[in-house]
């Protein structure tokens, strides 16, 4: 379902990942066998772009993708609200760090990151129906002994979730900032990120 680093939008399977989480091909069977250190870091942008900013998550990962170089240990994958199609992607992986828009009591805009337990522990308190396959996904994989070994969430709290292609103003003024946040949080786990502007392209303007 993805590519390597910075993709074109269709993994290596040949199949199309689309913002609005339409169903991809499953992954090699092969898969399912491989360690978590045979398997790429992925980073997972989730959401309904239809549904304003509960798409974020989406836009976010575009903008990361536009405007930082990853090595080719780094899968990006826009998720749409693929839910239980994300299974196989999932399985194994050595590090996964999740975009997406959460439920918080915080104001809207605010960023909110979490690591291990409490993210799994977040998504089963929905904003979303995609949540809820989201939060499905990693306890079957914990069931099967395939969770992530390090899981993180980049979270940001909607403002606007009416029927709309646009993110509202002050959560497009955030997309940056999170896709910043998202080449941090690789370069914790020892992965070189670095802005499309250092290493030798033009950066390109975020979405929204």
């Amino acid at each position: 379902m993805t590519g390597r680093g910075r993709n074109d939008g269709r993994n290596r399977r040949g199949a199309e990942a689309t913002a609005a989480g339409r169903p991809s091909k499953p992954a090699a069977e092969d898969d399912w066998g491989r360690s978590s250190a045979d398997r790429p870091v992925l980073v997972l942008g989730v959401g309904n772009i239809l549904l304003a900013d509960e798409g974020i998550g989406v836009h976010a990962v575009e903008a990361f993708q536009a405007e930082y170089h990853v090595p080719d240990t780094v899968e990006v994958l826009d998720g749409g609200t693929a839910g239980m199609d994300l299974l196989d992607v999932l399985a194994g992986r050595s590090h996964v760090v999740i975009v997406d828009a959460i439920r918080s009591d915080r104001p809207p805009g605010s960023i909110v990151r979490l690591r291990g337990e409490a993210v799994p522990a977040l998504f089963r308190t929905r904003i979303s129906p995609h949540q809820l396959g989201l939060s499905e996904v990693l306890a079957a994989l914990r069931l099967i002994d395939s969770e992530p070994a390090h899981l993180s969430l980049i979270g940001i709290v909607p403002e606007d979730l009416s029927t709309s292609l646009e993110l509202s103003p002050r959560l497009a003024a955030v997309v940056p900032t999170l896709a910043a946040l998202v080449a941090e949080e690789l370069n914790a786990f020892g992965i070189p990120v670095v802005p499309v502007a250092r290493s030798g392209g033009a950066p390109a303007s975020p979405p929204g």
